[in-house]
């Protein structure tokens, strides 16, 4: 399998929209897109993310500015996964943060102890299952080693239904590289992998 993965810096704005226009995610319906613009290291409040054209605009304004992080692999010059990593603290007033994220424990802030937060996968349909997922988690701790970070923090479900629902990554996938659960509640699970 020859891909590339590219880490997400402002002039790939245009691909990283173009990989959501045209790849099937969420729940497969068009007016669902995320553009992944509800994880990112930007306050929530007073934004429209209504529709489709909102949040696909908003999600190039926040390539650009450096709000959105992660990667993008490509299969030549198609990009073909995409993975959401951010610096934890940066992230806690985006709207996914707020909506779902009560249950995970912040006690690093009182700390300095650095988190790099893995928040979302996709991949696209004919991609999925060959490894892609695991590459782009490798890849994420390589460079959270380099960038001076103590843990990478994910939050899979318990429960893995190979669905949409299933965008923050698959408990096996993490506890293979390395991970162990850090926290568990009724809402979800907090695994960490310690760089340091």
């Amino acid at each position: 399998m020859d891909i590339e993965i590219r880490k997400l810096i402002p002039e790939l704005a245009e691909d990283y929209v173009h990989f959501f226009d045209t790849t099937p995610h969420d729940n497969n319906v068009d007016e669902h897109k995320c553009y992944c613009v509800c994880w990112c290291n930007d306050d929530y409040e007073g934004k429209d993310l209504s529709t489709v054209a909102k949040r696909r605009e908003c999600a190039l304004q926040y390539v650009k500015g450096n709000n959105i992080q992660g990667y993008l692999v490509y299969s030549g010059d198609t990009v073909v996964g995409w993975c959401n990593a951010n610096t934890k603290s940066d992230c806690l007033k985006c709207a996914s943060w707020r909506r779902f994220m009560d249950y995970v424990p912040l006690e690093e802030f009182n700390t300095g102890i650095n988190v790099k937060s893995i928040f979302c996968f996709v991949i696209a349909p004919e991609m999925k299952r060959k490894g892609i997922a695991t590459l782009l988690l490798e890849r994420v701790c390589k460079d959270a080693v380099q960038d001076g970070f103590d843990f990478v923090e994910a939050y899979p479900y318990k429960e893995s239904s190979y669905q949409s629902s299933d965008f923050g990554g698959h408990f096996e996938m993490y506890k293979k590289s390395g991970f162990n659960v850090s926290f568990e509640t009724e809402q979800g699970l907090v695994m960490r992998k310690r760089l340091k």
